[in-house]
């Protein structure tokens, strides 16, 4: 099979990717752009179609406004666990309430995703695992440091 190279044209950083039987399912940095974490569906891993956003609801997320683009949603993870689908992510800001680790999640990554679950530790490029026993792990990055404990994905609390 002939394919491009960038599979996705365009600015489209930091891809992570989920399977879901036939199924796979992208998201990827979307920085000071809003609506945010643009959400991509395909059958084969070449062929890819927008089919959304993860943040389309100004009260879901707040970007700091005026600023260079060093700042906003960097870095999301895709997960799916038990007929849903999670996207754990930072949105790094130069106001303190604004940023942060968050997670999102959905039954349909093609309709609305939640309300943001705050997660209150520090760092960058957090991901979620979920283990066979239902547990969700969280892990992430911080001034040279590894963060892992069990999240409760309703919560935020480890």
């Amino acid at each position: 099979m002939k394919y491009n190279n960038p599979i996705i044209p365009g600015f489209y950083p930091d891809p992570s990717v989920c399977r879901v039987g036939d199924d796979y399912y992208l998201v990827n940095s979307s920085f000071e752009y809003f609506p945010g974490i643009p959400v991509f569906h395909s059958k084969d891993l070449i062929h890819w179609e927008q089919i959304g956003h993860c943040l389309t609801r100004n009260d879901q997320i707040r970007l700091s406004a005026g600023f260079p683009n060093s700042i906003g949603i960097y870095a999301p993870t895709i997960r799916y666990h038990q007929g849903s689908f999670y996207v754990i992510s930072t949105n790094i800001s130069v106001k303190p309430d604004r940023g942060g680790n968050f997670l999102v999640w959905t039954d349909d990554p093609r309709g609305e995703w939640s309300d943001p679950v705050w997660i209150d530790l520090p760092g960058i490029d957090p991901s979620l695992f979920f283990d066979d026993d239902g547990k969700a792990y969280y892990t992430g990055t911080a001034s040279h440091s590894i963060y892992l404990c069990e999240l409760d994905v309703h919560t935020g609390l480890c």
